[in-house]
């Protein structure tokens, strides 16, 4: 037993720099992926709430698409298909093919996946805020973009953090989705590890402690940031 607990500790021929390393790629893959998603979800509630029949249409359409196709179907195909068209453009070109790295694949796809479901979130915390605070700031004279960043930003960002909470959460676990690309974030790393040295579960059970104390931190983390952004509201 002590000889299978030496394997994730950070001994020559230990897995653990490995772990560790694994881990990093999996944040990563989790922060790009969530600030690409919050653009687009910003982006993609404005064009519901204040674009023109266009711009509605196109943003529906993204949020349609991106909430009905299972992410990991869009890691493949992206992965894939893009490495197909890049490689198409090298070719004629008269340039040699090119191996598409996963990272960007994985932070892309999953942003646009968490981008889809962050414009519903922002949206509704958008349509929360009450009118008269911007009719108030309209007869103020303020512009609509001062208007926004001074009051409606101010005021929906606390109501969006729940649900935007929920998505950094469940972003953590749908990083793993990228092992099927051979990106070697945590799962790939576990999955290779157990394979090396026949201790599936002993690396399985790691990889699902680093995710609960990962998860453990975000929450914390996000809490005091909620407290951060509800300061200057008043307490019931």
């Amino acid at each position: 037993m002590n000889d299978a607990f030496q394997l994730i500790g950070f001994d020559e021929g230990a897995w653990g720099p490995a772990l560790a390393k694994a881990t990093v790629v999996t944040m990563e893959i989790s922060i790009g992926a969530f600030i690409v998603g919050i653009l687009l979800g910003l982006v993609t509630a404005l064009a519901k709430l204040y674009g023109n029949s266009k711009l509605q249409t196109i943003a529906k359409t993204y949020t349609t698409i991106f909430r009905a196709v299972p992410e990991l179907l869009l890691i493949i195909l992206f992965f894939y298909g893009g490495s197909a068209l890049i490689n198409s453009i090298y070719a004629y070109f008269g340039h040699d093919s090119v191996d598409v790295a996963g990272l960007p694949v994985a932070i892309a796809v999953l942003g646009l996946v968490q981008g889809a479901y962050a414009s519903e979130i922002f949206r509704g915390a958008i349509q929360s805020v009450n009118s008269g605070q911007t009719e108030a700031a309209l007869a103020y004279g303020m512009s609509k973009t001062k208007i926004f960043f001074r009051v409606t930003l101010p005021i929906m960002a606390p109501l969006a953090l729940a649900g935007l909470s929920n998505l950094w959460v469940n972003l953590i676990k749908d990083s793993a989705l990228i092992s099927v690309i051979g990106t070697n974030e945590l799962l790939y790393t576990a999955k290779q590890a157990g394979g090396s040295t026949r201790e599936y579960l002993l690396f399985f059970l790691t990889a699902a402690f680093i995710y609960y104390v990962i998860t453990l931190i975000s929450s914390y983390l996000l809490r005091i940031l909620e407290v951060y952004l509800r300061r200057w509201q008043p307490k019931h």
